[in-house]
Parts: structure tokens; sequence; C-alpha cells
């Protein structure tokens, strides 16, 4: 389901003459993939596709050789790298391929990749100016509407990665799904596989602990007092900032008006996509209010955080909160979350506009919520 409009935008950038590289970057499981191949199969010049995406990943060597197999096959070939941060010192090897032939377009490059942490601190050392970066993200309700038919009850139970939709109806089965065709890829190959992760299993313990806290504020020192490992706030932060590089979570910060404050506040957990917290608790806990309201609010939050052009926080001070702070171009919105009763609500949207005098501030009811989950992110500007 990425869009067509992507998909349409990729293929005319690869069209010109003399094309930067093109990079789609975003989760596993989001069809990027799968829409190299249908622009791959629609070129009708030459084309080498080649995919990194094995449980030993290739080196740098590998690239060169599909490098010059597309060069053999004339100008205007297509050349697709598919998950190509798993090769170590891919960026050099691009770099070193692709200046000798900038300009002249002998071959249009795509390269594909799942991890944010790696690709892009490739594309920042040594690709700097060689490259155009689309996104493509996790699956929105509205996705799921139009290719299968749920509605928001089926979503917030069973998450948007669409292909454990045809488990849905076997919880044990989509459940194994999700944790070994989905979760475990991403932890064992696409990080443990290529970054320097220390502790393994507790790396794996602090990615359990913030999925199962969609929503919620945790301290770093409260998480590794819930974990079995040994390991030092440091480490905790670290790792989540992993997770939320590879497309996981995000870790929000009090919004503050101060850079120094954001920085040293507690982290807000919100989880991409549902399905990652129902890989570890069954969907019958939706039958809690507070739990269903938890879920909702970090599925807003999700959505929100693909707000073109904005940053997103939360707000508190003492008992008072907003759940959501979007500091936007046109100044910053305050959002709450009216799905489930919460002690000092109204009070918390006052004082946030007490000291915020110049923020929008709205509240959003269940029905409400899910018309925006419905909708274009950007929409809300």
């Amino acid at each position: 389901m990425i869009t067509t409009e992507l998909k349409r935008i990729i293929s005319e950038r690869l069209q010109e003459q003399a094309p930067l590289i093109q990079v789609l970057l975003g989760p596993r499981q989001v069809g990027k993939t799968t829409t190299a191949k249908v622009i791959f199969d629609a070129w009708t010049g030459p084309k080498v596709m080649a995919t990194a995406d094995s449980i030993t990943p290739p080196n740098a060597e590998w690239i060169r050789f599909n490098w010059e197999q597309a060069r053999l096959k004339g100008p205007g070939t297509l050349l697709i790298f598919d998950e190509i941060q798993k090769v170590e010192r891919w960026s050099e090897a691009i770099k070193s391929l692709f200046d000798p032939e900038r300009g002249t377009g002998r071959l249009k490059i795509l390269l594909l990749g799942s991890s944010s942490l790696y690709l892009k601190k490739g594309l920042g050392e040594s690709l700097a100016g060689r490259f155009e970066l689309l996104h493509a993200p996790h699956w929105s309700l509205a996705d799921f509407q139009q290719e299968f038919g749920w509605d928001f009850d089926r979503f917030v139970r069973f998450g948007a990665y669409p292909g454990a939709a045809p488990f849905a109806d076997d919880e044990a089965r989509w459940r194994d799904y999700i944790r070994q065709s989905i979760i475990e890829p991403v932890i064992s190959r696409d990080i443990l596989g290529v970054s320097s992760v220390t502790k393994p299993a507790l790396f794996r313990q602090t990615f359990e602990l913030a999925v199962q806290h969609p929503a919620q504020t945790l301290s770093l020192q409260k998480m590794l007092g819930q974990l079995q490992d040994r390991g030092n706030v440091s480490t905790i932060k670290h790792y989540l900032e992993i997770l939320e590089q590879c497309f996981l979570i995000r870790t929000l910060q009090k919004y503050s008006g101060s850079a120094v404050q954001v920085r040293a506040s507690i982290p807000k957990i919100v989880v991409l996509n549902p399905a990652l917290t129902h890989a570890y608790e069954s969907q019958s806990r939706l039958s809690d209010s507070v739990w269903y309201g938890r879920v909702f609010e970090s599925m807003i939050g999700a959505h929100l955080s693909r707000a073109a052009g904005c940053e997103l926080y939360y707000w508190r001070e003492g008992n008072l909160e907003i759940d959501y702070v979007l500091k936007t171009p046109k100044g910053v919105i305050g959002i709450e979350i009216g799905v489930r009763e919460k002690p000092m609500r109204h009070k918390g949207m006052q004082a946030f506009s007490k000291r915020f005098p110049k923020a929008q501030v709205m509240m959003w009811n269940l029905e409400q919520g899910i018309e925006y989950l419905k909708s274009d992110p950007s929409s809300i500007l």
C-alpha cells in the first residue's frame, strides 16, 4: 500500500536524464520491496536488482560486482539494491562507484533500507548531496480499509502489518507470525546483525518492555529496574534510540520551550504499530478501558508523528498533562485524547493554555480520533 503517488515520484525521478540516487526508507513489511519490484518489472530498459537481506550479509565487493553487471548492460540501466544498509561500508562503495559516473545518467540507482540508524549515517557521511530520500510509513487505517475492508475494531486489535492480515482469525498463529516473521528479523538481522549492541538479551528485554507501555512515560531508571539483565541508564537510552531508528517506537520528550529541559525529560513511548504491542499482550486486554485508551492514544501519536514538517512532544507539570503537543510551522497545537476518563483532564488543558497562551488546544473523543486515523496525518495542519 505504498501509495501510487510515491511509486509515480520514484519512477519519474529515475527516468530523469541524470538522476540523483533515490533512497526509499521505511520499516519492514510495508511494501518497499514490492514497490521496487513493480518499478523493476515496468522498466523497459536494461535492469539489475539485488538484495542484501540474507543471514550472512554480503560485503562491498558484492556492490561492485552488481554495479559492473549493470554497467555492462549499457546506458540507462536501472540498478536496485535492497536492504543496502546491511553491507559493511556500503556508502563508501556506492560513492566511489557513483562519483565517476555522476551526471552521465548511465545508471539509475534505487536503494532500499529498513533502518534509518545505519542508512542515514552512511548517507550523511559519504553520500551528502548525491541522493534524494523518500519515506515509506507503516500502513494506516485507511490503507487497511481499502485493501482488506477492515473496520477500526479489527485494526486496533491486529495492527498494521499487511502480511499478517490473513492470520487475523487465528490469534495464536497471527501472534507467531508477528514475532517470528517481523519482530525477529528486525532485531536479529537489522539490529543485532549489524550493530555493536553489547548485551543482546538486555536489548530484547528493552524492546519488549517498551512495546508493552504504549503512550506511557517511563523514566530510564524505572525501566532499568524492571529489566532482568544488568545495564545502566545510558545503555537503555541508546537501545531506545536504536528501536526508534528502526521504526518500532517513538520516544517523545516533554514540551517546555527549552531545548535543555527537553533533552532532560522523561520519555513517553509511542508504539508505531499496535501489532507490536499485541504480539506480547492479548487482544482481550482491550476490554480494559484504561488499556484500550493507552493503545488508542499511542495509535494517534504514531499518526501524528507522520505529519510533515512537525515535531511531536507531550506536556506534563505535576498531575496536569496534555497527551500530545505538535509543534508545526504555523504554531503549537495541544491535543488531549478523550477516550477514557482521566482525572484533571480539563484542568490540564487549562493549565497548558495558560502556560502557552498562543497554542491551540483541542480534545478528541473516540470518533474524532478514528476520523483522524483515516485521514492524511498532515490534515491537522
